[in-house]
């Protein structure tokens, strides 16, 4: 399972750079324009918090094959590093993906919402697709569910596209897709934070300390082996 954030908020990113194995970052243009900042200098600066080996991800706004490489292109130039152009599935995002390929450009094609557009997504060079998990979820269509059946028909078809699982709400959603063998998902800081915590977890770190402190006070380990 590959972990992404899923926000262009530069002190989330810069947090779960830290303290997480973070893949990379996904951005889209409603995240990028909730942070009120210069597109450009604003998306380098996410690059340069994670580093140019892990992912980035931003999203074409274009409509033709041709702006959409254009785009793929200016922002590769611009960004550096392992970057993904996030292609919303329509005609043209499927003329684009093979001469974005040919061009050694990653595609990561979003706005998946069946098995249908996955697989196509896939069969055009897609490296990933990213299926709206929590939206699937809210008109009654299980998301995870949906997930599960991409995941089996790229096992079938020996597809090497892998689904970047989008859209959460919540840690359960993250598990139910992490249980029919999603690769990997993008969520915000605090679903991250959300599968670290557990209440069955405080309340075991509260009994070692208490442990602890009967017989060693408040001394540490440095101070007794020091």
């Amino acid at each position: 399972m590959l972990y992404l954030l899923d926000t262009a908020n530069l002190a989330d990113i810069k947090h779960a750079n830290e303290f997480y194995p973070l893949y990379g970052v996904t951005t889209n243009p409603s995240i990028i324009s909730k942070e009120k900042a210069e597109f450009l200098p604003h998306i380098k600066a996410i690059r340069e918090i994670i580093g140019p080996d892990k992912m980035l991800c931003v999203q074409t706004m274009e409509k033709t094959a041709e702006d959409i490489v254009r785009d793929g292109e200016m922002l590769r130039d611009a960004i550096g590093g392992n970057f993904y152009l996030k292609v919303p599935i329509s005609e043209a995002g499927l003329k684009a993906t093979p001469i974005l390929k040919s061009k050694g450009i990653g595609v990561l094609m979003t706005a998946i919402f069946t098995p249908a557009q996955a697989l196509l997504s896939a069969k055009a060079g897609a490296d990933f697709v990213a299926p709206y998990v929590n939206r699937l979820d809210n008109i009654v269509a299980d998301g995870c569910a949906a997930l599960g059946e991409i995941v089996k028909q790229f096992e079938i078809y020996g597809m090497n596209c892998k689904v970047l699982a989008a859209s959460f709400k919540n840690v359960e959603q993250v598990h139910k897709c992490a249980s029919v063998g999603c690769h990997s998902v993008t969520v915000p800081l605090n679903i991250l934070q959300g599968i670290v915590s557990h209440p069955m977890t405080d309340m075991a770190v509260a009994g070692f300390d208490r442990d602890w402190a009967k017989v060693y006070g408040d001394k540490t380990i440095f101070d007794l082996v020091k």
